[in-house]
């Protein structure tokens, strides 16, 4: 376990656990179902900060070197800019489960375990995090292993296969891994197996010899646990917005323009460029809602594109940004003096309030 000690995680909002997600991550989502039945909830008892892989904010990055999901930090300030003297950070999944057990275990996923039942519990955590993930990845994903990838790709789902055949003979028996009630090792294994079968929904459900699996898998995918972690609040469709990032509101075909033209964006706000005004209106984080409920608050859903720009790729280019104050008030928004590069835009999304 890679973590260090902290007395408390609870407390005022800026003690609040931060847990940084991806929503379909599978790792991340058994760490969200651990969380969520250990009676925990997003702005209430954690902070939790969806991302996007392609576009890591840098407080993940400072967090973990591995920059993966999930990340739990304890014992950080939610600001992101500060810590309560070394946070300790969980930057396994199964750290992460297991420290929501520690905190509330009701339905005895874990601590009422007997150490036989503990060590059939990490021994299929070990076969789905090593083996079958193998397999998984070279089957879902097989154009990222080139040439020899696709060739072996339908080798590597039958092993995978063959190794939920090996759970089947277990699930037989009482319907969960470790007999009538489930088990850690059933809410860590079940997104990984859901996974597999998104990847070929026919195939997996015309697979012979599954019963019992393709039965566990069904009461998983219909339940109101897997449901609730998979929207609001734990699942947010929009990243979140790091305060380490500058902002910049688009009109949706201003954007796909500049993409489509391969040239530097040259919109300073809605219906003005770059030229006529002397440079683009960026926001903080912060800024976001005002500006946009001022400026965009009467176009249709779809019509706003919010682009996320990294300072750093902006210095890089040479492009100065000033902080300087909007007309009639004393609030400094941030101003580039230059053209938008289109690297510095590090993610782009429909733009939501």
């Amino acid at each position: 376990m890679v973590m260090t000690m902290v007395t408390s995680t609870t407390g005022s909002d800026n003690e609040r656990p931060i847990l940084y997600s991806f929503r379909r991550c599978p790792y991340a989502l058994r760490a969200r179902l651990a969380l969520a039945a250990a009676g925990l909830q997003p702005g209430v008892d954690l902070e939790l900060r969806e991302v996007a892989l392609k576009a890591k904010p840098p407080e993940l990055l400072a967090a973990s070197s591995q920059a993966t999901v999930p990340v739990l930090l304890l014992g950080a300030c939610a600001g992101g800019d500060s810590a309560v003297q070394s946070p300790a950070v969980l930057r396994e999944s199964l750290d992460v489960m297991r420290w929501a057990m520690q905190r509330s275990d009701l339905a005895s996923w874990w601590q009422a375990r007997t150490p036989a039942e503990q060590a059939a519990i990490d021994a299929l955590i070990a076969s789905n995090d090593g083996p079958f993930k193998h397999h998984l990845d070279r089957f879902k994903y097989a154009g990222r292993f080139g040439s020899q990838g696709l060739a072996e790709q339908q080798q590597h789902r039958q092993a995978a296969v063959a190794i939920l055949r090996d759970w089947n003979r277990q699930l037989e028996a009482g319907g969960w891994l470790l007999g009538t009630q489930p088990s850690l090792a059933d809410w860590a294994l079940l997104p990984f197996v859901r996974q597999l079968r998104l990847a070929d929904v026919t195939g997996f459900d015309a697979e012979p010899d599954l019963v019992a699996l393709q039965c566990w898998l069904q009461r998983f995918l219909n339940s109101t646990e897997l449901a609730a972690v998979l929207a609001e609040p734990w699942a947010p469709r929009s990243i979140w917005r790091s305060p380490s990032w500058l902002y910049h509101l688009a009109l949706t075909a201003d954007w796909q323009a500049a993409r489509n033209a391969g040239d530097d964006y040259r919109i300073s706000t809605r219906d003005r460029t770059l030229e006529a005004v002397g440079f683009i209106h960026l926001s903080a984080a912060h800024q976001l809602a005002a500006t946009a409920g001022r400026f965009y608050g009467d176009l249709p859903a779809g019509a706003v594109k919010l682009l996320c720009i990294d300072p750093a790729q902006l210095q890089a280019a040479g492009l100065n940004v000033r902080h300087e104050p909007a007309p009639g008030t004393a609030e400094l928004f941030p101003h580039l003096y230059g053209p938008l590069p289109l690297a510095a835009v590090v993610h782009a999304e429909t733009w939501t309030p």
